[in-house]
């Protein structure tokens, strides 16, 4: 089959010649030769193959073409070999754990012949003719629905000809030695350019998903914490009555904990007087209930604005794809770390209960294409220097000023830092280095520092090398291209659920002594050792107070935009065939529905009891010894533990988010320097912490994804819940004191009233626990 495609010369840019181009199965002795010269020419290093000979290139031609997932292709125009190209199964080959691969899709690459040396041999529109020949190929030839491309993601220039021809950018993902820019183009698009269009994921598509899993949420959390009545209209078959007269109809299953089971896919918004089916709108929803929910008048455009942007991080997910449950619970042996952070950028759900998670405000449309955990980019912090004198650099006991930067910049970057300062006439002596989001730099330091940049209290030094990738937690990032070294957690002062994201210099003083005495105590604990339960420390801090905001008494947001600290990685720390996962990836579902945790027990060949028994091992063990053994409370909620996984099985646990977090709940001795951790409670509001954070906040959101999906019932859940912390209270343990989780019922904690009620400071961080808000009370499910 040959096609007609035109071609420019170079001199005039007019049509001159029309190529006839075929395509034949590579035949690995003949075409080896000029392969190899093709492969070892320098246009051709993306392919990293530069040093192949043509044996090799005969060996590697030989192996796709006895491949029955594989298909290599020579592109000839008039049987002279123009280029060569590879079909594959992207099921089975390459794309295996980061692409959800349907029936249709076919991968493909391409190598055109390089350029002669002279230019005026060279043919303008060569590769574009021969790409829209390779894509006819294999859409009407090889049946292709969909054709899959990852070309390295530094190379621009394919990145035009893939948008030439139709391809549309989905995501970055790490293949075997190369970033790629996973892109993908549908058969009906074929020779048709992408549109240039900055939002392709807002689209009635992909917002319609979003529209109606966030309104799912919203009913399932607002029954939750009895913001709304609904009323059963038959059984299993519920009704939300609106004020405009309209009604939202689903159907729900009621678990214990009040926990609302909502099956999306029934949800459909009605006029009842006339029958007919309305557009799902989660902010109609909100602004026509506002009142019932608590939202003041003047700040229900903030929320408003918050749930817009949550929807569009929803309709972003939809677009880009992702890894399915699968792929991300079998995880990627060749690669820890980037099996670790696929499952990071992966997530479909912010936090489990609150309904507006991702509202992101400040974040512009590149911003958040560069700096949300969900697109999966990369960035390189902005480091300034600071006076000493205004900003100190505190490390943990065990390690020195010195050390902390031998480990975490390079002996180059170092110098570089130090000649900055020097050129200026500064001593480096007298300064510290401080790490700077980008974006806040761009929008907060340049500007509202200025004048301390221009005094030389505070000296930008520029980008240190080193790639980082936005973790959940969004002021956190972890080091992609050397993975041992620690997380950065930098201020950023973005609006985002019922907080600015700043960081206090005043609160970072103490950090790494908090996390050494609590590493010293957890690490020192048997039991805690056993359980493979350990703490991710922040080693190292660093804040600058030289600025005006800090010469006033007045508390401010001001106060909290430079400051950073050091978290160690979890990497070092595993043992051979074992990985790591977020616990909040237990909850995610990927597009068709498929719950990471229900293949997580498929990949252990455990049935469902004895996999749920060895998680909570690892998690609510430890977590109630913590608190009965020593009065240490953590914030255990899903995004703040890290769990350790070994074919499938839960096998310990890390802990991160210390410094700001943990808590002394009792009357013990501590240090000075980290008495600000002393918050004593009684023993009811003490059990209250595994009661809200660990039954409401991750267990009753775990026990309905298995409801739903016939895995486990709850009444077996609850029981297993039950014979865990009984069997651990067997072990006769000394404790401190001995919470009642006997109770009949607890408290019922209410997050989204908090932050309905005032979503730009949902609570009051000096006195947290004064700030809940409490509706009746809940039938404890272990009793």
């Amino acid at each position: 089959m040959t096609t007609s495609i035109q071609t420019e010369t170079p001199q005039t840019g007019h049509a001159s010649k029309t190529l006839e181009l075929t395509l034949r199965a590579a035949r690995p002795a003949n075409d080896a030769g000029f392969l190899a010269r093709w492969l070892t020419h320098p246009a051709s290093h993306y392919w990293e193959m530069q040093d192949i000979t043509p044996s090799q290139a005969e060996e590697y031609l030989a192996q796709i073409v006895s491949d029955d997932a594989q298909d290599a292709w020579i592109v000839c125009e008039r049987d002279q070999p123009l280029a060569y190209a590879e079909t594959y199964d992207p099921a089975r080959v390459l794309l295996t754990d980061v692409f959800d691969a349907e029936p249709g899709d076919l991968g493909m690459h391409l190598l055109v012949a390089p350029p002669p040396a002279n230019p005026a041999e060279r043919r303008n529109g060569l590769t574009s003719a021969v790409m829209s020949r390779v894509v006819e190929w294999c859409v009407q030839e090889l049946g292709a629905r969909r054709i899959v491309v990852e070309p390295d993601a530094r190379n621009e220039a394919i990145a035009r000809k893939n948008q030439e021809v139709g391809f549309r950018f989905l995501r970055e993902v790490d293949l075997p030695g190369k970033v790629a820019a996973l892109s993908i183009l549908d058969a009906a698009d074929a020779g048709h350019p992408a549109p240039n269009d900055p939002t392709p994921h807002l689209s009635p598509a992909m917002m319609e998903p979003a529209q109606r899993h966030i309104l799912a949420k919203a009913l399932q959390e607002f029954n939750h914490e009895h913001l709304i009545e609904s009323r059963e209209i038959s059984e299993g078959l519920w009704e939300t009555p609106m004020p405009d007269g309209t009604v939202y109809q689903y159907r729900a299953d009621i678990l214990k904990l009040h926990h609302w089971v909502i099956d999306e896919a029934s949800l459909v918004h009605l006029n009842p007087a006339t029958s007919e089916r309305l557009s799902l709108d989660a902010q109609e929803f909100i602004a026509q209930l506002h009142s019932e929910l608590g939202v003041p008048d003047r700040l229900l455009g903030t929320y408003l604005e918050e749930l817009a942007s949550t929807l569009a991080s929803a309709a972003f997910k939809n677009y880009r794809g992702g890894p399915n449950s699968r792929q991300l619970a079998q995880g990627r042996r060749d690669d820890v770390a980037a099996d670790f952070q696929q499952v990071e950028a992966a997530m479909t759900e912010g936090h489990p209960c609150f309904v507006a998670t991702n509202g992101r405000i400040g974040f512009g449309l590149e911003d958040f294409r560069s700096f949300a955990p969900e697109a999966g980019a990369r960035f390189r912090y902005v480091w300034v220097a600071a006076q000493k004198v205004h900003a100190v650099l505190e490390v943990s006991a065990s390690s020195t000023a010195d050390e902390h930067w031998s480990e975490e910049l390079t002996e180059q970057t170092r110098r570089e830092f130090r000649t900055r300062l020097e050129n200026l006439g500064l001593n480096p002596e007298e300064y510290v280095w401080i790490p700077v989001h980008p974006w806040q730099f761009q929008h907060r330091i340049a500007i509202s520092f200025a004048p301390d940049i221009a005094a030389h209290r505070l000296v930008v030094l520029g980008e240190a090398p080193d790639w980082y990738q936005p973790q959940q937690s969004i002021r956190t990032a972890f080091n992609r291209s050397h993975p041992e070294r620690s997380y950065i957690k930098t201020a950023l002062s973005i609006q985002n659920m019922g907080f600015l994201r700043g960081l206090s210099p005043a609160y970072m003083r103490a950090t790494p002594a908090i996390n050494d005495w609590v590493a010293d105590l957890v690490r020192g604990d048997p039991t805690l050792r056993n359980a493979n339960f350990d703490v991710l420390r922040e080693h190292a801090s660093v804040g600058y107070t030289g600025d005006a905001y800090h010469r006033t008494e007045t508390k401010s947001d001001q106060q909290k935009m430079l400051a950073a600290l050091w978290r160690e990685s979890p990497l070092p720390k595993l043992t051979e065939g074992e990985r790591i996962i977020t616990m909040a990836s237990l909850l995610h579902r990927d597009a068709q529905g498929r719950p990471v945790v229900v293949e997580l027990m498929k990949a252990s060949g455990l049935q469902p009891a004895a996999w749920i028994r060895e998680y909570l091992q690892a998690y609510l063990v430890p977590v109630l010894h913590c608190l009965e053994v020593h009065d240490l409370a953590f914030m255990p909620h899903g995004e703040n533990l890290i769990l350790r996984v070994r074919e499938g099985r839960v096998t310990g646990a890390f802990m991160k988010d210390i410094g700001e977090e943990a808590a002394i709940i009792g009357e013990r001795e501590l240090p000075e320097e980290i008495s600000r951790m002393r918050h004593v409670i009684d023993d009811a509001e003490a059990a209250q912490l595994i009661f809200t954070d660990v039954f409401g906040g991750v267990l009753r959101h775990l026990v309905g994804i298995l409801h739903a999906d016939g895995v486990l019932g709850q009444e077996d859940f609850w029981r297993i819940v039950r014979e865990v912390i009984d069997a651990y209270r067997a072990e006769g343990l000394p404790r401190r004191r001995a919470l009642d989780l006997d109770v009949p019922e607890f408290r019922h904690s209410c997050l989204n009233r908090l932050q309905l009620r005032n979503t730009l400071e949902m609570v009051d961080l000096q006195d947290a626990s004064g700030s809940l808000i409490y509706t009746g009370t809940l039938e404890n499910p272990i009793v």
